[in-house]
């Protein structure tokens, strides 16, 4: 039997466009289409309402991070990542560098192991701190630190120095 409206917590509900925001923008750094980041923010809120209780004292942790692997699945999903030779790179580049950007950005994310993805994700594409990225991942701070620090390495060794958002 589904809830009735009733049945929804208050506190949700009072949370619930603080949330979206962040499940959105999350969603949207990686896919950078906007149906897309929406279906993403809807997925990672309906996850919070269902385990509301035991997610609420973390949810902006949580939500984000569901829904940036949401994203990350989405992007995987659809082709958009496929790796590409340097040919083919070449002839698919778009007319938005951004676009490209965003490409080789999320093809770098998910050569990362998990727990880098997370804790990159977590504290550059949503900009949390870094204890409330411990707190949704569930570990200590100097696990995030160290998690953060290595998943940064490894996307510079495979973006290059150079690689930027902007020109």
């Amino acid at each position: 039997m589904g809830r009735r409206y009733e049945d929804v917590d208050v506190s949700f509900v009072g949370r619930f466009e603080e949330l979206h925001r962040v499940a959105y923008r999350a969603a949207f750094a990686i896919l950078g289409h906007r149906a897309d980041a929406e279906d993403c923010a809807q997925e990672a809120l309906a996850r919070a309402l269902v385990r509301w209780r035991p997610v609420e004292p973390y949810a902006t942790a949580w939500v984000a991070r569901v829904a940036t692997n949401q994203a990350l699945d989405r992007a995987r999903r659809s082709g958009r990542t496929a790796p590409l030779s340097d040919t083919e790179a070449a002839g698919r580049r778009s007319a938005d560098p951004l676009d490209d950007r965003r490409r080789d950005l999320v093809v770098a994310l998910r050569a990362l192991p998990r727990r880098q993805r997370e804790a990159v994700a977590l504290r550059y594409l949503v900009d949390l701190p870094e204890a409330d990225a411990a707190s949704a991942m569930g570990c200590s701070l100097g696990t995030i630190k160290s998690a953060t620090a290595r998943g940064l390495d490894r996307l510079r060794a495979e973006l290059g120095p150079t690689w930027a958002w902007e020109d």
